[in-house]
């Protein structure tokens, strides 16, 4: 029989889910649950069903009890309302009646989206003033967990990074993938600010408040405050496409059409309790934005270097390297499987391409 402590984590088939997945699967007995199975390691439960909900987590007799999942897309959220409200604030209702029936520690994660932007940073103990459905409804959870669960923390998030091409359905991977489209320009807003948030930053600072049990409120992002346009600039620069791509700042209405939602002007956050507490773990956003696009998207780097050195649109470029029309030997595969940026491949694959030593 297993001694380690077990928690349930409901609505893990996310981004932050896989974060999750890998930092307390080693210490920790599991189960995560989603209503999108789309890991070997998820189970299906819809947690807006109490009953289910309760029954599940009730046979595994959890030491604690994560509650990850909501509806992020504001677009949505605004055009389904009631959707929203009832992933988004009234699942997290059957979140706490769980937790205090069994009497054990509730996680939920909340966002610095519930601000309202009058301000340009925002610490633990501002209030907030949430404009739209999908900020109302998070801080309507928010504060449903505050206000009823004895011992919970409660984590605001900023602009998540995490999770892959298969996963990521934010910021960083809407760039990377106008990239391997063979973009040479980028639209990128410049007026709104805030913090990106590496998901595993995020997993492990709250393990560590977990185990030391400092429940309550905490803003949770990474270092350094900045906004999208600086960090699609750096995001290219850490590709080393810089003078290939050009990030061109434009206005919010820009986009009005795709993105209609309101958004608050600044959602920056600030680790006030966490740094008064001396348990801050999360890096600086630039540490951890090249850490991810290193781990995840060395296929990316592969398909980028090629298009650009070649002049031609990843999409394509892709499709003919899937339809095997180049040949890419075991040799070029192993040494473009390490290359970071654009220089870098010019300098190791390019004259070689150009002497003909590899066919491509």
């Amino acid at each position: 029989m297993s001694s380690k402590k077990k928690i349930y984590i409901a609505g893990c088939g996310g981004m932050l889910g896989e974060a999750f997945f890998g930092v307390f699967g080693q210490d920790y007995d599991l189960r995560c649950t989603d209503i999108d199975v789309n890991e070997g390691w998820l189970s299906y439960l819809d947690f807006r069903d109490l009953d289910a909900y309760k029954k599940d987590v009730e046979l595994f007799q959890p030491d604690y009890l994560f509650h990850l999942g909501a509806y992020t897309d504001l677009e949505y959220c605004e055009l389904h309302s009631d959707d929203t409200y009832a992933t988004n604030t009234m699942a997290v209702e059957n979140a706490v009646y769980i937790a205090n029936s069994m009497d054990i520690p509730l996680l939920y994660i909340s966002t610095a989206g519930i601000f309202d932007g009058a301000k340009d940073v925002y610490d633990d103990w501002d209030i907030p003033n949430p404009l739209g459905h999908y900020a109302r409804s998070k801080y309507a959870g928010e504060s449903f967990v505050v206000q009823n669960v004895t011992n919970h923390l409660v984590c605001r998030a900023g602009w998540m990074m995490g999770g892959g091409p298969k996963k990521d359905k934010k910021f960083i991977q809407k760039i990377m993938s106008q990239l391997r489209q063979g973009k040479n320009e980028l639209f990128v807003v410049n007026d709104k600010l805030g913090t990106p948030t590496y998901t595993h930053d995020f997993a492990n600072n709250v393990k560590l408040l977990l185990e030391k049990e400092y429940w309550g409120l905490y803003n949770m992002v990474c270092g350094g405050v900045t906004g999208r346009y600086e960090v699609a600039v750096e995001l290219v620069n850490i590709l080393g496409l810089e003078k290939s791509v050009k990030v061109v700042p434009v206005a919010s209405d820009y986009w009005k059409e795709e993105y209609f939602a309101d958004r608050p002007p600044s959602e920056r956050l600030v680790d006030k309790k966490l740094d008064l507490r001396n348990v801050n773990i999360m890096r600086d956003w630039k540490v951890c934005l090249k850490e991810y696009l290193c781990k995840y998207y060395q296929n990316y780097f592969l398909f980028l270097s090629i298009a650009f050195f070649f002049q031609i649109s990843c999409a394509d470029n892709e499709q003919a390297v899937t339809e095997e029309k180049y040949t890419l030997n075991e040799d070029f595969s192993e040494e473009i499987a390490s290359i970071k940026s654009m220089d870098e491949f010019k300098d190791k694959i390019g004259k070689q391409i150009e002497n003909k030593k590899y066919q491509v």
